[in-house]
């Protein structure tokens, strides 16, 4: 990880504010709705976005978790369908890339 050092604190950077984030949104998915009908219809209204921000957040972490295993490994950097290099400006865009330009999916 030597050579991706930087990244890969940004990367941890990253990861821990989005559990943070997790964490939030599940303990307010799991607080009591109110007994009011109107105020509880409101509420599963704004459950269902924070449950689609949730899953979001969840996903982009084990991208994380998935390039600092890369990082550690030593396949950072490298297609995982072809095996070659994906290029630096690939990875300054998505550093949680896995594949190269030719073989992301379209």
């Amino acid at each position: 990880m030597s050579n991706h050092s930087a990244l890969g604190t940004e990367l941890q950077g990253r990861l821990d504010r989005l559990l943070r984030r997790v964490g939030r949104i599940e303990g307010d998915l799991r607080s009591p709705h109110d007994r009011d009908w109107q105020e509880r219809a409101t509420e599963l209204e704004n459950d269902e976005v924070l449950e689609g921000l949730d899953e979001m957040s969840l996903a982009e972490a084990r991208q994380i978790r998935e390039a600092l295993r890369r990082m550690k490994n030593g396949s950072y950097g490298v297609c995982s369908r072809c095996g070659e290099s994906i290029s630096a400006e690939r990875l300054a865009a998505v550093p949680t890339a896995d594949t190269c330009v030719d073989c992301a999916p379209r």
